[in-house]
């Protein structure tokens, strides 16, 4: 068995092997321009650089998006989508989308396109706040569940509404 020290370090990398370890890792995960790039500028750190010339990562991220192997916006409207459907409000959605290295014009229409109301009450229905409690929370107990609410992104005026309701329709959809 081979131990820590002596495991060869890897060969530094140059421009053929930046654009094979960037198609390895788009075919494996959906990501940004801005992860991949950040990817990229990782492995050049952790490997070395032994190209002629300066690592051309902005080249490869452009070419790939092109190529249409990275697109900002299908992967802002899906990660937006998930997010929501898991109940997290626009500001929190926003956050993620910034994280993953996505423009702020892009992040805004992405998050103006929220429905705010569905994404508390799929909050609330998965926390069993509000209408889907058991039973009536008493002060501290609303007050913390208020808090989650604003912590998972969403606006406090709609945060209460939610906590305050009793009753909700069953949805059949």
């Amino acid at each position: 068995m081979r131990t820590e020290k002596s495991r060869k370090p890897p060969r530094p990398l140059d421009q053929e092997a930046l654009r094979a370890l960037a198609l390895r890792y788009v075919e494996r995960f959906a990501t940004s321009e801005g992860r991949l790039a950040a990817y990229l500028s990782r492995k050049v750190r952790e490997r070395g650089w032994a190209g002629e010339r300066a690592a051309d990562i902005e080249a490869i991220v452009q070419h790939f998006a092109a190529l249409r192997y990275v697109d900002d916006r299908t992967f802002g409207e899906a990660r937006a989508r998930g997010l929501e459907r898991r109940g997290f409000g626009a500001r929190r959605i926003g956050q993620d989308l910034r994280a993953a290295g996505l423009a702020e014009d892009l992040r805004g229409e992405i998050t103006d396109a929220i429905d705010a109301r569905g994404a508390a009450m799929a909050y609330a229905r998965r926390k069993r706040f509000g209408p889907f409690a058991r039973e009536a929370p008493d002060r501290a107990v609303r007050q913390k569940q208020f808090a989650a609410m604003l912590r998972a992104g969403h606006d406090a005026r709609i945060a209460a509404e939610i906590l305050d309701m009793r009753d909700v329709e069953p949805d059949y959809a």
